[in-house]
């Protein structure tokens, strides 16, 4: 009997750790994915993921004058609050993200919020995403990541879109056109220059 009741337990856990393994394939070919070209296929967040509070998150949107008819990316969207925030004042917004377990409470958090049809959440790697459509970019990232950003950003957004940082700046690379306190968040603004930088 116990030898009946070992093989049982054993073929059990198997069957759970088959159908864990199976769920995670599913969600990863089920959700709009961003494919990378680097060596390994493994995605690796280059941050941890940290929310933004809900008062910085209104006080990121005011900063960039968020409205209906801009078209907003958040990199690194974690659960997706700047996104839906973003959808509420009318904007569309999309978030994307490496870890697929926050974009699973992002989804729900659309859902909840009535938003689904204005937003879009994607698993990828944000340095292979296309922003040429982006009016207004946000940012909670690192002032190293930020600054790996900043020529991607420059090469793909139109002169006048809005960069939003919450924290971290670009360094002595882009000066902020403007920075607000919320609490004690810093949050950061710069406008995409017609010409690019100044040398």
């Amino acid at each position: 009997m116990k030898g009946g009741r070992s093989r049982g337990i054993a073929l059990a856990a198997g069957l759970v750790l088959a159908g864990a393994l199976g769920g995670c394939a599913l969600l990863e070919h089920a959700e709009p994915y961003i494919s990378t070209t680097g060596e390994s296929p493994t995605l690796i967040p280059d941050v941890p993921f940290v929310v933004s509070a809900e008062p910085v998150v209104e006080a990121m949107l005011d900063l960039a004058g968020v409205r209906a008819g801009d078209v907003l990316y958040d990199l690194g969207c974690g659960d997706g609050r700047i996104v839906i925030a973003a959808a509420g004042r009318g904007a569309r917004a999309t978030g994307i993200d490496i870890d697929p377990l926050p974009l699973n409470f992002a989804r729900a958090n659309a859902r909840r919020a009535g938003v689904e049809a204005r937003v879009r959440f994607v698993r990828g790697d944000f340095f292979q995403a296309d922003l040429r459509d982006a009016t207004v970019v946000t940012l909670y990232l690192s002032p190293e990541v930020n600054q790996r950003l900043l020529p991607k950003l420059l090469d793909e957004l139109a002169p006048g879109s809005r960069i939003v940082s919450h924290k971290f700046h670009m360094g002595d690379a882009w000066k902020p056109d403007r920075s607000v306190r919320s609490g004690d968040a810093t949050i950061y603004l710069w406008i995409v220059p017609a010409g690019g930088l100044a040398r």
